[in-house]
């Protein structure tokens, strides 16, 4: 009886095709997205704020330019202005001399119009990148051949690990679906003292950073769900797109928002790769 469902099951597969249209939510007010980054490096602390698009639409992004941003330090009198930059289109810090300092919880604070955004970040301590190594290999079963990058390093802490590392080759991040390489301890951290190893080849002249961040969870969340959004195909078995959750709140207002605050130390290293 099993077999015969089965069969049934396919035999209706087969035996028609009708082009399903699923009905997305469409935007019917404005709904900001916020993209702020605050490390211990000044190069990248910036918040990005921008309109937020239907699913398919192509048209080019609409930047917010006049927003009043600030990052301050809940139950103190710190905080740090921001002001536009046109040459990156983001927000900036007044000074480099602010950066995020460890076991220090941070706010960003974006207002707009009559609302005000809000979200926070604790800064963590950072783990060690000890090196980079690299190795050619032939092609094998889905895989090309090319020179495999390996990293190593050190996770001490039994708590609060998500990361994230973001690949630079010739100056140009590497920013598709399948460049988000994320990672925390649910199997355990030993393969990152072993040795992690990227999951595409290089080639002989390629100069290639490394950039490790260790976020918190609701950041570590965001980009994962971003990453399933990345890859959903839109076919009859994929769910429907959503938005990554955010960890944002509206403070003042009835809008809404979209995006993420990331606060982060930043590690990095960098390779050359020659022939063997």
């Amino acid at each position: 009886m099993k077999k015969l469902g089965y069969l049934l099951v396919i035999m209706g597969l087969f035996s028609c095709q009708e082009e399903v249209t699923l009905p997305l939510t469409t935007l019917d007010e404005v709904v900001p997205v916020i993209e702020a980054t605050w490390t211990d490096r000044p190069f990248f602390n910036e918040v990005k704020v921008s309109l937020a698009e239907n699913y398919f639409d192509t048209t080019d992004i609409t930047i917010i330019s006049e927003a009043e941003v600030s990052i301050l330090v809940p139950g103190t009198q710190e905080r740090i202005p921001f002001r536009f930059n046109n040459e990156t289109k983001s927000y900036k810090p007044i000074s480099d001399n602010y950066v995020a300092k460890v076991g220090v919880t941070y706010e960003v604070q974006v207002r707009w119009e009559d609302e005000l955004y809000s979200a926070r970040g604790l800064m963590l301590e950072a783990p060690t990148l000890d090196s980079l190594t690299y190795s050619y290999q032939e092609e094998r079963l889905f895989r090309e051949e090319g020179y495999y990058i390996k990293v190593y390093g050190k996770i001490p802490f039994e708590e609060d690990n998500y990361y994230r590392i973001r690949v630079i080759e010739n100056d140009t991040l590497r920013n598709d679906r399948d460049d988000y390489l994320l990672f925390d301890d649910t199997f355990g951290l030993k393969f990152f003292e072993e040795g992690l190893e990227l999951n595409y080849p290089f080639e002989e002249g390629d100069r290639v950073r490394l950039e490790l961040f260790r976020m918190n969870k609701d950041t570590y969340d965001y980009f994962t769900q971003l990453v399933g959004l990345l890859f959903n195909d839109g076919g009859l078995f994929s769910p429907p797109p959503q938005n990554p959750e955010t960890n944002f709140k509206v403070d003042s207002g009835k809008g809404k928002v979209l995006g993420y605050f990331l606060v982060s130390p930043v590690l990095n290293e960098s390779i050359f790769i020659k022939k063997e």
